[in-house]
């Protein structure tokens, strides 16, 4: 599957994410790695933590929901890298047995003065299975044209 070329996006377009569920194992392990507080490593500790139990790291939250994207094959191939993101905002814990998935939507298109690619940045929304938001940020995508000038 090839993705979308840079002329392809419009704002206001949106694409939706199939689903992914965390585990316990999934959830303890990314912590341990990355990010080793009590409330992403430790079960007994997490329960009389600050959540009440065992919850996702935000950073395991954010790189699952940007696989989530890529893995709808909107930007497979096109795909030049990230300029950065704004505004990422943490709103409820993912706890183990959450399934995510993420709304994205199109809020601005730029063409590069090199012609060969342009930014693309989204607005993207991770919902849990009740439709709630748990994380938001808008990304800035570097995607390549169609055409490549001479």
């Amino acid at each position: 599957m090839r993705g979308r070329h840079f002329e392809d996006f419009h704002i206001g377009d949106v694409i939706l994410s199939e689903g992914a569920t965390l585990t316990e194992s999934q959830i303890i392990d990314f912590g341990l790695r990355f990010d080793p507080q009590p409330f992403h490593i430790d079960v007994a500790a997490a329960a009389d933590g600050p959540f009440q139990g065992l919850i996702a790291s935000g950073f395991h939250t954010l790189s699952l929901t940007f696989r989530l994207l890529r893995d709808t094959g909107i930007v497979t191939g096109t795909s030049l890298g990230g300029s950065g993101m704004d505004e990422l905002r943490w709103l409820k814990p993912v706890r183990p047995g959450d399934s995510i998935r993420v709304r994205v939507e199109v809020v601005e298109t730029r063409a590069s003065r090199r012609g060969d690619r342009g930014t693309v940045r989204m607005a993207y929304t991770t919902l849990n299975q009740h439709g709630e938001p748990v994380m938001t940020c808008t990304m800035a995508h570097i995607v390549a044209t169609r055409t490549v000038p001479v």
